[in-house]
Parts: C-alpha cells; structure tokens; sequence
C-alpha cells in the first residue's frame, strides 16, 4: 500500500500519517519529492482496518501494490535513486563504467590492468577474489591475497573497487578492503546471503540470476532493502536460453523494463552476456542507447593468458577504443562519462 500525499502537505501531516501506521504495527517508508511525499506501508495491511487513514489530514489518495517487492518498487519511491559509492555515484545523468580481469590473478596483473582502465575513462576496477565456477578444478580466487591488491589499486590509482562475495564469511573479509560488493548470477536468489549483504553497510551490486524473470531479480533486491541497506545497483548480464551463439542473451529489454518498475538504477554486463569480445562493443553501446545507468566490462593485460573467461575479455588499446566511442552514445542519452 501507498499512501500520497496532498502537493505541499505539512510535516506535521506527514508525521501523524507515519505515526498511525506504526501505532497498528507497520513500517512506513517516506518518499518525499520536490512537491509530493509518499508514504510505503510495509506490512499486514489488515492491521489498518478502520483506522479511516485515507481521511486523514493531508491524505490525496490511498493505493494498493500488488507486487510482492516493495520498498524497490517505483510505485513507492517515484523518484530514481542516486547510489553513493566510494568518491562518485551511479544513477541519472552519468554513465559509469567498471573494468577490469573476471579474476584477479596476480599483483601485477591488476595493478596494470588498474592504469590502464583509469587512464581510458573508467571509474571502478572490478575484479574476482572470490570466484565460483562451474567446474570444482577451475581457478577458484586468491580471496584475501586479490582483496588486498584491490585495495592498493584502489589507493594508487584512485578508482573505487568492486567485487564479489560468495558466502558470509567473504562478506566480512571483503567490507575491510572494497567500496561495493558484488552478488553473483549463481548467488541471486541465495537469501541468507542477500541478507548479509544487506547488513553490510556496502552499496551491492546485483547480478540477475542465469534464469530469473525480472520480478524474481526484483524480489531478491528486496532481501537485501530489506535489512536497511538502500543503495542497490542491479546488473543484467543475460539469461539462459536455447540459443547457443552466445553464452547467454543478453535480456536488453530489461533495461526499459526495471525503468518502470523500479526506482534503482541499472547497468549491463556485455562480456558475461556475450562471452565473446567481438560482440561486446555493440551491446556497450545499445545498452547506453537504451537507458542504462553503466557498463561492466571484462579488461585483461593478455586474454589469451588469462585464467578466467579470457574470449570475452578487451585487451587495454580495445578497451580505449571503446570508451572513446562510447562518448558520443553517452552524451545523446543525456549522461556523463
């Protein structure tokens, strides 16, 4: 349920509203915009029988939400949300674009590949300390060791850094070196894990699932608002279908799509979509051109050396390449690089 409020209703107004959802033992969550304020109610809507709160002062209208997801839910914060990490931000008006290897393999590796991407436009180095693949005998991750490399990138070069978590115990070790964690496709819906990210005090970035529709990819965002962390960043990186001429489909649709449906903002990841670099620089460009909020792209010092998904991986001079032209796609939609 959401309850809006009257253009320039007083505060007080306001509060009596909040006050009479947590006086029935619900949670009210304000939205408040340049004219308008919504108040979310989050909770057994039953519990407001008879409490007549559509009369109450500065009340426009009451309206139900029938989606299961709430407080991502657009209906309940109208207004795009703007995600703080590190030393910028993701969300309308600017493009972002994190770089760097699927796995951090080495010191030098990441240190070089950090200039590199710096130097082309990028504002986050990406990286895998912590790597969960499909076979058991493939590169698993240096987790700490890569942690702490992510760290000194971050310090010499001055990008944020972002990677992601596979289990609790990650979680604690990565929030001591990283600005962002990362849930993985395989991890969308692992629960127990989107609450402990939510606990974090870290903005997360969240990968939809290899077959998630969009409302499960917005439910398991849910888990994690859920525990008081608001600033949630969603990644579509393909889903799983029939056709095999790429790892996965890219689902560009779901750009538009989480546009209306929710206030979060989005980026795409063409080189997990794709698996294949030939065809990362124009699904780069389509996603800009439909609406996303950033990109996040596979860059790797020697991809034919690298120990994880070398084929989709940029080398350093296509990478530049293809932040140059993105410039013009990202000025037509209005945003920044």
């Amino acid at each position: 349920m959401i309850i809006i409020m009257k253009p320039g209703a007083s505060k007080e107004a306001v509060a009596k509203v909040k006050n009479l959802i947590e006086a029935r033992g619900l949670t009210a969550h304000l939205s408040q915009g340049a004219q308008v304020t919504i108040v979310g109610v989050v909770g057994d809507k039953t519990k407001l029988a008879g409490s007549n709160i559509e009369m109450s002062e500065g009340v426009d209208k009451v309206m139900a939400v029938t989606e299961s997801y709430k407080l991502v839910n657009k209906k309940f914060h109208p207004e795009d949300s703007v995600i703080p990490v590190g030393n910028t931000h993701i969300g309308p008006g600017h493009l972002t674009v994190m770089a760097g290897p699927c796995a951090v393999e080495s010191r030098e590796q990441l240190m070089e590949t950090a200039f590199a991407v710096k130097k082309a436009g990028a504002s986050f180095l990406r990286g895998g300390a912590y790597k969960p693949r499909t076979s058991p005998y493939s590169f698993q991750g240096l987790e700490e060791e890569g942690l702490r490399y992510m760290k000194e990138a971050r310090e010499a070069t001055g990008l944020n850094v972002i990677c992601e978590v596979t289990s609790e115990h990650a979680i604690e070790t990565a929030v001591k070196y990283v600005d962002m964690l990362q849930i993985g496709a395989r991890n969308m819906q692992n629960f127990e894990l989107l609450k402990e990210a939510g606990k974090s005090g870290l903005p997360v970035l969240l990968k939809r699932g290899l077959c998630a529709t969009i409302d499960e990819w917005l439910n398991a965002a849910e888990y994690i608002i859920s525990e008081g962390n608001p600033n949630i960043v969603l990644c579509e990186r393909g889903i799983r279908t029939y056709e095999t001429s790429t790892r996965n489909t890219l689902d560009i649709s779901a750009v538009p799509v989480i546009r209306q449906k929710s206030h979060l903002p989005i980026i795409v990841d063409p080189s997990h979509a794709t698996g294949v670099r030939a065809y990362v620089e124009p699904l780069a460009k389509a996603a800009v051109a439909v609406g996303a909020d950033g990109l996040m792209i596979e860059v790797h010092p020697c991809p034919e050396r690298a120990l994880s998904d070398g084929p989709q991986s940029l080398t350093f001079d296509a990478f530049e390449t293809l932040m140059q032209d993105l410039a013009p796609y990202a000025k037509l939609a209005g945003r920044t690089m």
